[in-house]
């Protein structure tokens, strides 16, 4: 791929420049009535911002989408930062996060006040109905995943390794340790295909601004788990553990299922029953399944929870996630360039597939599939996603529907 498709009138940066009250109201129209996962929201920003707007070149989208999936965190939440950055600067970074993330957070943290005062009717039909989705939507996850990243033997291999991994040591720490393994992996035994080379834009941050942004963030990866020992805070350690969850979490989606299952409910900030119950809920909402945060933090038996909880969750679950991108554009074409970092990154890819599948049995399986009716439900619910392409709220719906009459 030539380089040019990263000269500044690609970005039309010199041509016109936004407003960051412009970029929040595309981006909040954009979160409104993006449904369909971050693969669908990569399609309606290529539509929105290649094909319409014609802020960027389309094979210059094609690399910053790829350039964010080499991050942790939600890939296509960060593509909409990078967009807002290169646009309106960092208030534009901040406008696109907000404007794509609020809508599903603050329907997700009304469910969640909603849901916490339904805790003794947490085996109503309606709640059983949505963890029977869930299974229908992270089975279609793993199914179209599997298909793109574990295409050959070895990275097939590795998925199972993980999943066998992540199974047994189903924590914080065997995820993290499942990751890194599948790194080296990749770099030392999978091959990688030859690619054009790609120069990556810094946009308008200097490369000390980004050195600044990363080193912050690693910076409070570290110090935020001892301020909340040291203090015995609830909201510093829920602010915490949301923060460490957002900078881990390769593959985004569906893939922070099991390391939040594994942080919030053995803490006992949420049951197990309402956890898979917000979990389904997320789906019937636009915009980015990381505000999933939103709903943990509004529903958790701790104070502060309700409003408060969930707008602390969801803003550290997302900063890692701006910190990254702001560090990550001025310096990751020489890292995307190298062979070694494509193959471990193929690794990791594999692994995620290892981890979606470790979450698919436990918790989601054998807390929703409990009678032949959920079976049956839930296979209804995998056949309208992924034959019949139904969009998953209107699917969402009619399963916990069902689930309540049955």
């Amino acid at each position: 791929m030539h380089s040019s498709c990263w000269r500044p009138e690609n970005f039309n940066i010199r041509k016109m420049r936004d407003s960051p009250l412009s970029v929040f109201l595309i981006f909040l129209r954009l979160g409104l009535t993006s449904f369909g996962g971050p693969v669908a929201h990569l399609g309606y920003f290529r539509t929105e911002f290649v094909v319409r707007r014609q802020w960027l070149a389309e094979s210059a989208y094609a690399d910053l989408v790829a350039l964010c999936q080499l991050l942790p965190g939600p890939a296509s939440s960060q593509v909409g930062i990078a967009l807002g950055l290169t646009r309106a600067g960092y208030a534009g970074g901040f406008a696109a996060w907000l404007g794509f993330t609020a809508p599903s957070a603050l329907a997700l943290i009304i469910f969640g006040i909603l849901a916490s005062h339904l805790g003794a009717a947490s085996g109503s039909g309606w709640l059983h109905g949505l963890k029977i989705v869930a299974v229908a939507v992270v089975a279609q996850a793993l199914w179209g995943m599997a298909r793109t990243l574990t295409p050959d033997v070895k990275r097939a291999s590795i998925a199972l390794i993980a999943a066998c991994i992540a199974t047994v040591l189903p924590n914080a720490f065997g995820q993290i340790g499942v990751i890194l393994a599948a790194g080296i992996a990749g770099a030392l035994f999978l091959k990688t295909a030859p690619v054009a080379l790609v120069e990556f834009p810094a946009s308008n941050i200097s490369r000390r601004a980004g050195i600044s942004a990363i080193l912050l963030c690693l910076a409070l990866l570290a110090a935020l788990p001892l301020l909340a020992e040291i203090s015995g805070r609830y909201d510093a350690e829920l602010f915490s553990v949301f923060f460490r969850v957002g900078a881990m979490v390769f593959g985004g989606g569906h893939v922070v299922l099991p390391l939040l299952q594994s942080e919030v409910v053995p803490r006992g900030w949420v049951s197990n029953d309402l956890f898979l119950a917000g979990y389904g809920a997320a789906q019937a909402v636009p915009g980015p399944l990381f505000t999933f945060a939103a709903y943990l933090g509004s529903a958790s038996s701790k104070m502060p929870n309700g409003w408060l909880g969930g707008i602390v969750a969801v803003v550290a679950i997302f900063l890692p996630s701006f910190l990254l991108v702001c560090g990550a554009l001025p310096f990751l074409e020489a890292l995307r360039q190298h062979q070694g970092a494509r193959r471990a990154l193929a690794g990791i890819n594999a692994a995620v597939v290892g981890l979606l599948l470790a979450a698919f049995y436990n918790p989601v399986w054998i807390s929703a599939i409990l009678r032949p009716t959920d079976f049956a439900l839930a296979a209804l619910g995998f056949l309208l996603l992924v034959a019949w392409k139904w969009p998953p709220w209107l699917v969402v719906v009619l399963t916990a529907f069902a689930a309540a009459i049955f």
